[in-house]
């Protein structure tokens, strides 16, 4: 299809997609294969409209059209051209084009560079884990960052139940099995924030298993990932060294890991640079020192059923010092 008819379609479905938009919208897509989804749904629905107000037309003409209109609907040839013919071309003609979208998402396949990056879906969070060229693994949480104009290899997997890793506007949806490894691949066309959803229920907080994806340049992601791959920085202020001390001694460590210190725990997210992504708790919250003394201390109020204890046992200016020590982990 040519671009001027894409256009055409997206420009038509403008007013049925109102209310529709925003960073997880599979209507303004910003990856490739989202964009053939979206052609092909734009296709579909429009054909749609178009088979219904042919068939009102014919009800309309069957009920109140003229005794010669009635006569000809009645005859044999609107019956084999309407019920058989048409429905053979239109759903022949999908099914082709179906095809085809499923070749080109092949070939980009084929054509993914690198390592890939593993995302393991848990109870409810995500753990990604990236490769350097190098070999070294980086693991990281609730956020992916891609670079773009190149496909991707995603590997899903997880470590409970079935989860579903869908963003919008970069790709369709894959589910995550337990014992499989099943393989995604997604690319970018431009710089910017997708927002990504668990798409199969998983429990109880199964929405609020967000996540945040980052598509960036090529160099830009590269710094980005090296920088990912050092340890965490030392605190600057008094006020951070003393919430890295407290986060030490109220056995944080052993739930959550941070590069270049004695936190070395698995079971929660890595907390390594975790100051420097976008939100907190899988999209739950925003990033900053406020949201992490309130996960701290009312994380089974914000995501009920979550692995992590509140810690009430903490006083304010406990919870604030730490707050600030995990915020300068950037």
């Amino acid at each position: 299809m040519t671009g001027l008819a894409r256009k055409a379609l997206t420009l038509g479905s403008a007013s049925l997609a109102s209310g529709c938009g925003g960073i997880q919208s599979a209507l303004q897509p910003t990856g490739r294969e989202a964009a053939d989804v979206e052609l092909l749904f734009m296709v579909v629905t429009w054909l749609s409209v178009a088979i219904t107000l042919l068939v009102l037309a014919a009800i309309a003409v069957a009920l109140w059209g003229s005794d010669g209109w009635r006569s000809r609907l009645g005859r044999e040839w609107p019956i084999i051209g309407g019920g058989i013919v048409l429905p053979v071309l239109v759903l022949s003609g999908l099914l082709a084009y179906g095809l085809i979208i499923m070749n080109i998402g092949a070939s980009r396949a084929s054509r993914a560079e690198g390592p890939g990056i593993t995302v393991i879906g848990k109870q409810w969070w995500w753990k990604v884990v990236y490769t350097t060229e190098d070999g070294q693994r980086v693991v990281s949480a609730n956020e992916l960052r891609i670079p773009i104009d190149r496909p991707v290899a995603l590997r899903l997997e997880t470590e409970d139940v079935i989860h579903s890793f869908w963003v919008p506007q970069l790709a369709g949806k894959l589910d995550m099995i337990p014992g499989r490894t099943n393989t995604l691949t997604i690319e970018a066309d431009e710089p910017g924030i997708s927002r990504g959803q668990c798409a199969e229920y998983c429990g109880g907080a199964h929405a609020l298993m967000s996540f945040y994806v980052v598509a960036m340049p090529p160099d830009a992601y590269e710094d980005w990932l090296a920088a990912e791959a050092a340890p965490a920085q030392e605190p600057g202020g008094a006020e951070a060294r003393e919430g890295k001390t407290l986060f030490m001694e109220n056995g944080c460590g052993g739930c959550h890991a941070i590069r270049g210190t004695q936190a070395k725990g698995t079971i929660g997210p890595d907390l390594t640079h975790v100051g420097g992504r976008h939100s907190l708790g899988a999209a739950t919250l925003a990033n900053d020192a406020e949201a992490f003394a309130n996960w701290i201390r009312n994380n089974q109020r914000i995501k009920p059923d979550n692995l992590m204890p509140g810690y009430r046992n903490l006083e304010r200016d406990e919870l604030s010092a730490i707050a600030i020590y995990l915020e300068g982990l950037d």
